[in-house]
């Protein structure tokens, strides 16, 4: 299934343009949950856990489950169903059910909650899996568990996620030990081919990214054989380190985990990766903005209907208004539903509808890109942490009330829920005066080797237009 669903996704890549970097995701008020049986109970319960996944997919993070409204609605979830039907895979049985848009998003609405549209990025994710001395990439098609376990992921929260096909293509440009170092010029390029809107590279690794694995497996080892034969033998546990970051308009996040479960640590990076996404292109169901916008390249009548078509169906717009009508030129009143940020986001999300800026802005790419000079200038092995250098930022450090600090206890995670998960914890800074938090020496590591922070520049200072103006692609 995997399989099949990264070649249809590839092959329609190339049928377009390489400036499209998003897909549009259907079904996402539509969920499937596997029963027993066609029994009523059964089918109350599978509707109500239908129901948390669409809530799930459109509310792009896992703490919406716990808000009052949408635990209300949970109950009576049969009352916002369309329609529902069975269908049977060899000897799998599932109910299949649809739920009614326009009262899902009420529910969003009363909540205050914000929606994640149709339209997201596509997200390319390199995973290199470190096993002992042995590192690989794992690709698309990979004889293990992982590859259909993200695509169950990706299928579960409506977020585009494809692995690459390490094909002769990229045993040609892709250099292993480019994506454990994390160098930016070499996963960009690497990654043009799969025309990715975002791009993630992910470590996970029981031997080098573990501080004093040996010591940790020699104590369980010792435990399990104290009592000799009058107990019954543990199975032994190995420590997990996992790690990612993210590459997205010209910013770079990252995190790191721990614990005992490769899935559980893969899964947990995926949520976070999924929720920082959704900041991004999420739309308050609440504020509501009036914005102006100016449109060249319009020259028919039918240009002139395709663009307000392609403005109304935006998940963004509640209502268009044409203002003025020039030559080529079209003024619109947009009104927003949520922010102008969130409205631009998602229009970077398409290849129709691209900013564009007035002549003296001509020449000067208004995309940040990653300043991969400067870094490959410090040297790979490492760079100033405490570089104070005018017009440098530090990258975004998730988790880190503190960029500065950079020895970090660890501590077990929480899931969105304020839940324990006593089997991944994730790096946090060091807090004065803060309470010891009891944790499972099975499950954590008393040290983490820190991960390296990147700098990259500042754009320079531009002057844009007060009116946003945008070029419409024919066609």
């Amino acid at each position: 299934m995997f399989r099949f669903s990264f070649v249809l996704i590839m092959l329609v890549f190339s049928l377009v343009s390489a400036n499209l970097a998003a897909l549009e995701v259907n079904d996402l008020y539509q969920a499937n949950v596997v029963v027993d049986s066609q029994a009523r109970e059964q089918r109350e319960q599978a509707i109500k856990k239908a129901l948390q996944g669409v809530f799930l997919k459109i509310g792009g993070k896992k703490s919406v489950l716990t808000h009052d409204v949408l635990q209300k609605a949970q109950k009576k979830a049969s009352r916002y169903v369309s329609q529902y039907r069975y269908q049977r895979k060899g000897e799998e049985l599932s109910l299949v059910v649809s739920f009614d848009e326009n009262k899902v998003n009420q529910l969003f609405k009363e909540a205050n909650l914000a929606l994640w549209g149709s339209l997201r990025p596509q997200v390319l994710l390199w995973l290199i899996d470190e096993q002992g001395i042995s590192r690989n990439i794992v690709a698309s098609d990979a004889d293990n568990i992982i590859p259909s376990t993200i695509n169950d992921f990706s299928i579960e929260r409506g977020l585009p996620i494809v692995m690459p096909l390490m094909d002769l293509t990229d045993n040609e440009q892709v250099l292993l030990s480019d994506f454990w170092g994390y160098f930016p010029e070499q996963i960009l390029q690497a990654s043009q081919r799969y025309f990715a809107d975002t791009i993630v590279v992910m470590r996970v690794s029981d031997s080098t990214l573990v501080v004093d694995a040996d010591n940790n497996e020699a104590t369980q080892t010792s435990t399990n054989t104290a009592c000799g034969l009058l107990c019954e033998k543990n199975e032994l546990v190995t420590p997990k380190v996992l790690d990612w970051r993210v590459f997205t308009q010209g910013v770079i996040y990252t995190q790191q985990y721990e614990g005992v479960d490769k899935i559980s640590l893969i899964g947990q990076g995926l949520s976070d990766i999924t929720e920082l996404i959704y900041q991004s292109y999420a739309l308050s169901t609440t504020a509501e903005n009036d914005f102006v916008i100016e449109v060249k390249n319009v020259t028919s009548l039918a240009n002139d209907m395709q663009l307000f078509n392609f403005l109304k169906d935006l998940s963004a717009v509640k209502a268009v208004t044409l203002i003025s009508a020039q030559g080529d030129v079209r003024q619109f009143k947009l009104d927003l539903i949520g922010s102008k940020a969130s409205f631009l986001a998602s229009l970077k999300l398409n290849n129709k509808l691209t900013q564009h800026l007035d002549n003296l802005l001509d020449g000067f790419s208004h995309t940040q890109e990653f300043d991969v000079q400067q870094f490959n200038s410090q040297g790979r092995d490492g760079i100033d942490l405490n570089s104070e250098a005018n017009g440098q930022v530090k990258i975004t450090v998730l988790g880190e009330a503190d960029t500065n600090k950079i020895n970090k206890p660890s501590e077990n995670i929480k899931n969105k829920e304020g839940l324990l998960d006593s089997n991944i914890s994730v790096t946090t800074p060091t807090v004065e005066n803060e309470g010891n938090v009891d944790t499972d020496s099975t499950d954590e590591l008393t040290k983490k080797d820190d991960l390296q922070i990147i700098t990259e520049a500042q754009p320079p200072l531009i002057i844009v237009p007060q009116v946003p103006v945008f070029y419409w692609e024919q066609g």
